[in-house]
């Protein structure tokens, strides 16, 4: 088994755990691989190891991928979608984890989650809490929503805005839940995540 591989099992089986502690089925949490900095070869190494979810983060590297790789899995978008990207997103993604924008919602054609801006951070990409009801209302389709914390050595300090999160979609009535990455994923698990982005911890 090569290091992707092992690696790739190493975190399947620690979400299983996490779950599993937090009274949910292992099989409700799905991992995308952020393959945004790993090389063509490594994504193949977690392809043959089963991985089917992929998550990148710019247009231009996911077509680039695609081409390399094809479609024999799902790729995911991760990052600031400009409404100029759009078209390269419809026609390979399976879903946008970063909708923030008008421009790009009245273009997308694929399933989006919304990213929500928790924090008020001004650096930070996402919309206002309060301005989910006006979204749902123009976009029905969007399925979830998705957050980033503040960065923190401690992963604990992300639990508050994980729940924040998870409270906010079964408001709303939404299923999917996008948060936690390589540092506080387990977290995320804990707290309701129902796909967690992990790159680093996958990809080194």
């Amino acid at each position: 088994m090569n290091e992707v591989a092992n690696r790739l099992a190493e975190v399947r089986d620690r979400i299983g755990q996490a779950a599993r502690a937090s009274g949910r089925d292992p099989g409700d949490v799905q991992l995308v691989a952020v393959s945004k900095e790993a090389s063509v070869a490594a994504v193949r190494d977690a392809i043959a190891a089963g991985q089917r979810d992929f998550g990148e983060n710019r247009a231009q590297d996911l077509a680039a991928k695609h081409a390399a790789l094809g479609d024999a899995f799902r790729w995911h978008f991760i990052g600031r979608l400009q409404s100029n990207k759009v078209k390269v997103v419809n026609g390979l993604c399976e879903l946008v984890h970063s909708l923030d924008s008008d421009s790009s919602a009245r273009r997308l054609t694929v399933p989006a989650l919304l990213e929500v801006n928790l924090t008020g951070e001004p650096s930070k990409s996402g919309i206002a809490p309060d301005a989910l009801p006006g979204w749902l209302e123009r976009y029905p389709s969007i399925r979830g929503l998705m957050t980033m914390p503040p960065l923190a050595d401690d992963p604990e300090a992300s639990r508050p805005w994980f729940r924040r999160l998870r409270t906010l979609a079964e408001e709303h009535g939404l299923g999917e839940v996008s948060m936690g990455t390589s540092q506080d994923w387990r977290v995320a698990v804990e707290e309701g995540a129902t796909q967690i982005r992990v790159g680093s911890s996958l990809f080194r």
